[in-house]
């Protein structure tokens, strides 16, 4: 998938569930009850139970959605990732070699940085965009909004500190999309196995987003 394809998947749907399970039933679960409620873009952790085992599932189940991949450390996860069919690759941090090889096969990767120097050398080097990560340490929405001036270009998603409540916040600063985790999957409606409630809370993060549409002039 091509940086411009998955740059305009971002624009449409401004938000991906973050999937981290111990046991790959439960993570499939987690993402079939995500699709069902509207969700297109899910983000398998690789640290999850037989992760690309599940990912190349979901890719046959799931055809409406785009599926990929993060908690990436080196080439040979990420290029595991990709044979098992990831359409997007995240990290927790910057790598030159990693995004040389996504690159290289033409998948989406999303480095993780902090600073201004990590995000603009992870976007040199050639990410399709950055994961500002995490969020929360460096003020949370009033840092994405801070970044506009300098870095406008540069598109971010910002994880780490994002919840239902202040997602639209994040959008409205300049945010490409963002990436929830336990904020979409509280821990005891899963032990609960309450999966309504976990759809109610997906739509109601729809709702809240579904209208702001990115700038997309600011964006190659």
């Amino acid at each position: 998938m091509s940086n411009l394809v998955w740059l305009s998947q971002l624009q449409q749907h401004r938000a991906i569930a973050v999937i981290r399970a111990s046991k790959l039933e439960l993570a499939k679960q987690m993402a079939l009850t995500v699709a069902a409620a509207g969700m297109q873009l899910i983000e398998i952790t690789w640290n999850s139970d037989r992760a690309g085992e599940l990912i190349s599932q979901l890719r046959q189940e799931l055809p409406h959605c785009t599926i990929g991949t993060g908690t990436l450390f080196n080439v040979s996860q990420l290029e595991d990732a990709i044979a098992s069919g990831a359409q997007f690759l995240f990290t927790p941090h910057v790598d030159l070699a990693m995004i040389k090889a996504a690159v290289a096969q033409d998948v989406p990767i999303i480095p993780g940085a902090l600073s201004p120097t990590e995000i603009v050398t992870a976007w040199n080097y050639g990410a399709s965009c950055v994961k500002v990560f995490p969020v929360e340490a460096m003020g949370g929405a009033n840092y994405i909004k801070s970044l506009q001036g300098p870095l406008g270009k540069i598109p971010l998603i910002p994880t780490g500190g994002v919840n239902l409540e202040n997602a639209k916040e994040f959008l409205q600063a300049g945010a490409i999309a963002v990436g929830l985790s336990s904020q979409l999957f509280p821990k005891h409606l899963v032990t609960e196995g309450n999966w309504l409630a976990i759809a109610e809370q997906v739509q109601k993060l729809i709702q809240q987003i579904g209208y702001f549409r990115v700038k997309t002039e600011n964006f190659p």
